[in-house]
């Protein structure tokens, strides 16, 4: 499996410079909503990687997809306070690690 990073080249390429090819960087919202459906149906990618500020952007709809994908599992990285990931592990192992 794979990871994928959606994101500015700013925000990949520290990424990049870890091996990382799979990088993405839409120019627009419309554009990084099609980038993380097409990411979500591909079988090989099992971690797709984001800045915080853009998950925040999607519509609801794509927020609540994401939360209930298992895989791939989308990570929100960032300054921005975000539980995307404590709930994917909670949902995953039925148990909350941050208590």
């Amino acid at each position: 499996m794979e990871i994928a990073v959606i994101g500015s080249n700013e925000f990949t390429l520290g990424f990049q410079l870890a091996g990382v090819t799979r990088l993405y960087h839409p120019s627009s919202e419309r554009e990084m909503e099609s980038a993380i459906r097409d990411l979500l149906e591909d079988s090989s990618v099992g971690i797709i990687v984001m800045d915080n500020a853009d998950l925040a952007q999607l519509s609801e709809r794509l927020r609540e997809r994401i939360a209930e994908s298992i895989t791939p599992t989308v990570l929100g990285i960032g300054t921005q306070e975000d539980n995307t990931l404590r709930e994917s592990i909670k949902s995953a192992l039925g148990v909350d690690l941050w208590k």
